[in-house]
């Protein structure tokens, strides 16, 4: 028995599938693989498969993975090529390889985010958000996992920001916390609008482009 991983790309119109759709399109493409995937037990046994850390809806990624495990020994040699044959438009497996490092040392995320404002930048807009972005508390309201509002500081959940303004955006490549407890990085515009509302953007855009262990080094 092995156990593999799954480095994909997730883009454009796939942006908008959700999780369950997506586990269920990878379980359709996995017989292209010729591999015996792990199934559950059961009445109605399926392929065991684990995405990890899945994408909100309506953002790209760069770097997702995902785990699943086969009766025979594999080191995952052809496999992405195998899947990609029939896959849906915005998702391409990168590599396939063997599972050796666990998922609790995945510690941070790095992502891009697009700020877009319709009637351009506001004045001096990149330095109050620097300013902001490097307070040392950031308390905005957040869903539990029980669909609850509770308020939740951010603030600790952040490794670094980096701010740069282009013609009706300012793009931020910012690296947070990923687990335990996760940050989405579009959150962020939740503290823009809540302490400087007049730089609140109209649009945001998340794309993720690592992910990252305790030391900042790739995790694969």
């Amino acid at each position: 028995m092995s156990k593999l991983r799954l480095l994909f790309v997730k883009e454009a119109q796939a942006s908008w599938i959700s999780h369950l759709d997506l586990m269920r399109t990878f379980q359709r493409a996995f017989p292209r693989t010729e591999l015996d995937i792990r199934h559950s037990q059961g009445y109605h046994p399926h392929p065991i498969l684990s995405i990890v850390l899945p994408l909100p809806v309506g953002q790209s990624s760069d770097c997702e993975l995902l785990d699943f495990e086969v009766v025979q020994e594999s080191d995952g040699a052809g496999i992405a090529e195998r899947l990609n044959t029939g896959m849906p438009r915005g998702l391409r497996v990168l590599d396939c390889y063997p599972a050796a490092r666990p998922v609790r040392e995945l510690a941070w995320l790095r992502a891009d985010l697009w700020l877009e404002y319709d009637g351009g930048v506001p004045a001096e807009a990149a330095e109050k958000l620097r300013e902001l972005f490097s307070s040392p508390s950031l308390v905005i309201q957040k869903r539990t996992k029980r669909k609850e509002l509770a308020e939740v500081d951010i603030a600790p959940m952040i490794r670094a920001v980096s701010l740069t303004e282009e013609e009706g955006v300012i793009r931020a490549d910012v690296t947070v916390q990923a687990q335990n407890p996760g940050l989405n990085p579009q959150l962020l515009g939740k503290a823009i609008e809540r302490y400087l509302p007049e730089l609140a953007p109209d649009f945001i855009r998340v794309r993720r482009r690592a992910v990252l262990d305790a030391d900042g080094r790739d995790f694969r």
